[in-house]
Order: structure tokens, then sequence, then C-alpha cells
């Protein structure tokens, strides 16, 4: 009997061992899935610290040589030419205002589409849309830039006879059309989100489906939604191609979107392929304008979580 209960013991003993290894390993495998989590993204923000460092540091330099006070207040933007003139206003001009075309055209677009696939659309047609947005999506720019010059700034032209061959119009058309997608789906999936009891308590107070999507549906989904706009705005901010290749690249100060202009993406993709030697203060303005170009986009995300924070309070 007492080898009968030795035994056993000492069965219990090595479950008891199996146990606290398999605890033992399953700690070491949560602490490397942490790790990893952790080293991706550190790699985020070090990426972003990296970037900020050299965009700060080179521009020390630029403004060194160059008065702040005439960066941010001269009209005339030439620092390739032998009289030069550093006014940031004249890329920043370009930049909003073909900025401001293409949300014109993506925000009311994306947030109909959204609507129409998250509370009209039968689940046949939305698996044939989905894909469509999200193809179009990821058309490359280069593709959307000729579009723009060949094919809708020769149909603007047979509306505005006095439309140049290169605008911002034409080009904030397209880039508008091409941001769409990125609003469409975001707001999408933050609408289908939404409990459907919310929809279900409108119906019962005797809303209509129209009605329950834009003043129930579109509140509740507000945070995502203004996701989805803070990312179209960085992304018709930060776009380079399309305003390389159809509005021109003229360094003009202007806010009529039917001139050309510069922007400061298009203007860095300029430099960038010159022969300018490193160090030059005609190189280091591409990191004065692209630190002013990060600066636009932090304010813009700053104003969206504002503009988040009121309209949820309000509802």
């Amino acid at each position: 009997m007492n080898h009968t209960m030795s035994a056993k013991s000492a069965s219990d003993l090595h479950q008891v061992s199996d146990r606290l290894a398999h605890n033992a390993l399953r700690n070491v495998n949560e602490r490397l899935i942490e790790l990893v989590l952790f080293a991706a993204a550190a790699v985020s923000v070090l990426t972003t610290v990296g970037i900020v460092y050299v965009l700060v540091s080179e521009s020390i330099h630029f403004f060194q040589n160059v008065s702040i006070v005439d960066f941010l207040t001269d009209n005339q933007w030439t620092p390739l030419f032998d009289d030069a003139h550093y006014g940031i206003m004249v890329l920043i001009s370009g930049t909003l205002v073909s900025s401001g075309v293409a949300l014109a055209v993506a925000i009311p677009m994306g947030t109909i589409i959204a609507i129409y696939l998250s509370e009209f659309a039968n689940p046949k047609v939305r698996e044939v849309a989905k894909p469509v947005l999200e193809l179009l999506g990821g058309i490359p720019t280069i593709v959307f830039g000729y579009f723009a010059l060949l094919i809708v700034t020769p149909l603007l032209q047979k509306i505005f006879p006095e439309l140049p061959g290169f605008s911002l119009l034409s080009a904030g058309l397209v880039m508008g059309i091409m941001i769409v997608p990125y609003i469409a789906s975001l707001s999408e999936d933050a609408m289908r989100a939404v409990p459907m009891s919310m929809r279900e308590g409108s119906y019962a107070m005797g809303a209509t489906k129209l009605y329950t999507a834009i003043h129930v549906v579109v509140p509740a989904a507000v945070s995502g939604l203004a996701a989805s706009y803070i990312l179209g705005i960085s992304r018709a901010v930060g776009e380079t191609m399309i305003l390389a290749v159809a509005a021109g690249m003229q360094p003009n100060l202007t806010w009529n979107p039917m001139e050309p202009a510069a922007t400061i993406t298009s203007y860095i993709v300029q430099v960038a392929l010159g022969d300018l030697p490193h160090g030059s203060i005609g190189y280091q303005t591409i990191f004065a304008a692209g630190l002013t170009l990060l600066l636009i986009t932090l304010v813009f995300n700053i104003i969206g979580q504002w503009l988040r924070r009121r309209y949820r309070e309000a509802y």
C-alpha cells in the first residue's frame, strides 16, 4: 500500500512539474509576443522622431541664413534664382487651395457612399462596391496625374475656356476622386460598427431610414468619420505626383484654383531631381518646406481631434 501511495505521489508531482513547465513556457511565449509588439510600436515612434530630428536640424541651418520673418511674409519663392526669395506662403497657398478643392469633392462624396453602403445597399452590392473602392485607392498617383492633365483639364476647358493647361482646379478634382476610397471605406466601417439597437430604437419612434442614418448613425460614428476625414486631409496635403503633373509647379502666390501654382510637395520633388550640392541654401529649403508641411498636417490633426471631442460632447 505504501508502494502504491508513493507511486501516486510521484505521479502527482510529475503532473505538477509538467504543468509548471507548461506555464513557464507560456509565460516566455507571452513575453516574446509582448517584446515583438513593443518593438513594432517603437519602430513607428523612432521613425517619427528621426524624421522630425532631420527636418528640424537641417531647418536650423537654413534659418541661420534666412530670416524666419522673410520666410513667413515674403510673397515670392525663388530660392534657385540669383535674386533669391524664400516666401513659403507661395507654396502654402497652392497646397491649401488644391487640398481645399480635393476635400470639397472627397468628403461629401465619400460620406454619401459610406451612408449608402452601410444603411441602404444590399449585401451583394456591398460585396462588389467595397473591392472596387479599394481598387480605386490602389491606382498609382502618377496615373491620376496624367488623367487630370489629359482628360479632366480639356473637359474643364470646355466649361471654362480661359482655364490654362495647368491648374490647381484640375489637380484638386482628381485628387479628391483619389481620396474618396479612403474616406468611404473608413466611414462605412465606422457606421457598420454602430449597434443595431440604436437603429431599431429610432425605427420604433417612427423615424425613416434616411433620418436614422443621418441623425442617429452618423453622430454615433463620429469618431470613425473624424478619423477618415483627418486621413483624407493628410492625404491631400501630402499628395505629390498629381500636383507635379497637372498643377504646373509654378511658384505663384494665388488663392484662385483656376491658376497654376506650386505646392510644398511638388517643390520638394523638383529640387530632389536637381543637382544642388548638399548643404547649400537651395538644398536646405526642402527641409524647411518639409517642416512646414509637417506642422500644417499637425495643425489639421489637432483641429480634427478638437472638433471630434466637441461634436461628441454635443451628442
